[in-house]
């Protein structure tokens, strides 16, 4: 199975990236993900479920300890073949 994450973390700063802000992205970019996308104000990366759910669990322990107040995240199964569209 085929999974799509969406995520962002908080609080915001638009000033400079905040540490969680980093630390999702250093997890995200390290990991056997595809179609990974890092912006702003959300992320999304898909990859096998195994995989993304690996991530998920390391991105939450890891962003709320680096001083995340919330972290919100949306899971999709992926349509087979067709990458970035949940089915």
């Amino acid at each position: 199975m085929r999974l799509r994450v969406e995520f962002t973390t908080e609080p915001f700063d638009l000033d400079e990236a905040p540490r969680h802000a980093v630390v999702a992205r250093e997890i995200v970019q390290g990991a056997e993900l595809d179609a990974v996308d890092v912006g702003p104000f959300g992320n999304t990366a898909e990859g096998s479920d195994a995989e993304v759910l690996e991530v998920v669990g390391e991105l939450l322990r890891r962003t709320l300890d680096s001083g995340a107040t919330r972290v919100s995240l949306q899971v999709s199964v992926v349509a087979d073949g067709q990458e970035g569209e949940p089915r």
